[in-house]
């Protein structure tokens, strides 16, 4: 097991420290909680830049790093929800883009292609980060408010916006090489079909080709 990895799965191990921090009631605990969830979200950035400076990018690594990233992010908006400091319905909808993304990287792995993390996508997950510690330290420090308003939920609101748009850009960049994906292997079938006709089949064959 290599060093990014090591990392990735420490984020993993984080989540439960994080969870029983949030919802326990305790001197200074929110402090501690807020410093966990930046210590955790540090490290997804260490494992990515290590991994891609000593040349450590391995399948295992690229599985378990957005379901480090899910888990940490996830398990956080859920106890605030909990504790009353975020909508519900904001939660589940930031929830469930999290999860359908995920069931749409799936879906491409299985035809044979990779979905990319997006720009948006990585602009999201700064976000959260800034939204979920922010909400943490308003229960700390008052001055972060401003009589009725949140900074932390109005993060919260840029967090659902960037993840909705990033959620369109992935199942638009899912259809285009769906649809390349289709086609290739529509080609490789009826050079294979060719191949077995016999040589006065091979006209179709090139049409096809410099079809595509």
């Amino acid at each position: 097991m290599n060093f990014p990895i090591s990392l990735t799965l420490l984020r993993i191990f984080f989540v439960p420290l994080l969870v029983v921090l949030l919802l326990t009631k305790g001197h200074n605990l929110d402090l501690w909680a807020a410093g966990v969830f930046l210590l955790a979200a540090v490290t997804d950035f260490l494992d990515g830049y290590f991994a891609r400076k000593r040349g450590q990018i391995t399948a295992l690594g690229i599985l378990l790093d957005p379901i480090a990233d899910k888990l940490l992010t996830c398990s956080a908006f859920i106890s605030l929800v909990e504790l009353g400091l975020v909508p519900a319905w904001m939660v589940v909808i930031i929830v469930g883009r999290e999860f359908a993304v995920s069931g749409l990287r799936a879906i491409a792995s299985a035809e044979g292609f990779v979905l990319q993390a997006s720009e948006l996508g990585k602009t999201k997950m700064v976000l959260q980060v800034a939204a979920i510690t922010t909400v943490v330290l308003e229960r700390h420090y008052a001055r972060l408010r401003i009589e009725d308003y949140h900074a932390g939920v109005a993060l919260v609101w840029l967090v659902m916006l960037f993840a909705l748009v990033s959620a369109g850009q992935y199942f638009w960049s899912f259809w285009k090489k769906l649809d390349v994906s289709v086609k290739q292997r529509a080609s490789r079938a009826v050079v294979f079909r060719v191949g077995e006709k016999g040589q006065e089949e091979k006209v179709p064959q090139e049409r096809d080709v410099a079809a595509q």
